[in-house]
């Protein structure tokens, strides 16, 4: 199966409706933010809520926030009343367009904003979780995983985003491309770790999806 832009909107077309508050949060981040293909986008916040449908999870956590549209994806997905998400992201200059999201989707109450690098802010979240999406720093996919693997539940899942990388995983990597080697030596990571289950979903640029044994 060839991809093409006539699938791409054919599966978009097939799936529930994209809310008018992310349809504006996804404008928005077009319109204003630098680097802004990197926002989950429609599909891919669907899979995320349904997700969290499926696991029913107390606890998540989010490591790359960007403008908060996955994170309000997952929000709309939880279906406990005390089920709450973390969600980390290193560029505080987007800390009051992803609060503005926030507030507009009603999620405030459900999600707590950490500003600052995720190797810092990790070890002093005191919590347990049921899961973890992984969306930033690519050089650093591997130090997160071992940082965060002892947050998770026993029967938890982790959610690792872009681990195809536009395809350079399979091609020759530059001596100098710091992220693709990130995203190489996680990808051997969890191929090799037999304390967890793992398969890729290649939708957009590949998602791992990973359970804590």
């Amino acid at each position: 199966m060839t991809y093409s832009l006539d699938l791409d909107q054919y599966i978009l077309e097939h799936i529930d409706v994209e809310s008018d508050i992310l349809s504006d949060l996804n404008r928005q981040t077009h319109l204003k933010i630098l680097r802004s293909r990197m926002i989950s986008g429609h599909l891919q916040g669907q899979i995320l809520k349904m997700i969290c449908r499926m696991i029913n999870p107390l606890n998540v956590l989010e490591l790359g926030t960007f403008t908060g549209y996955s994170a309000i994806s997952m929000a709309l997905g939880l279906s406990r009343n005390d089920a709450h998400i973390d969600t980390i992201e290193i560029n505080d200059e987007l800390q009051s367009c992803i609060l503005e999201f926030f507030r507009k989707a009603k999620v405030e109450n459900r999600i707590s904003l950490h500003i600052g690098p995720a190797i810092d802010i990790i070890p002093r979240l005191e919590k347990k979780y049921d899961l973890v999406f992984i969306d930033a720093d690519k050089r650093q996919y591997p130090e997160y995983y071992n940082l965060i693997f002892e947050h998770v539940n026993v029967g938890g899942y982790i959610i690792a985003d872009n681990i195809l990388w536009d395809g350079k995983v399979v091609e020759n990597v530059a001596k100098n491309d710091t992220y693709t080697k990130g995203i190489l030596e996680f990808n051997e990571m969890i191929k090799n770790d037999c304390r967890v289950e793992k398969v890729i979903l290649p939708v957009r640029d590949g998602l791992f999806l990973i359970r804590k044994k």
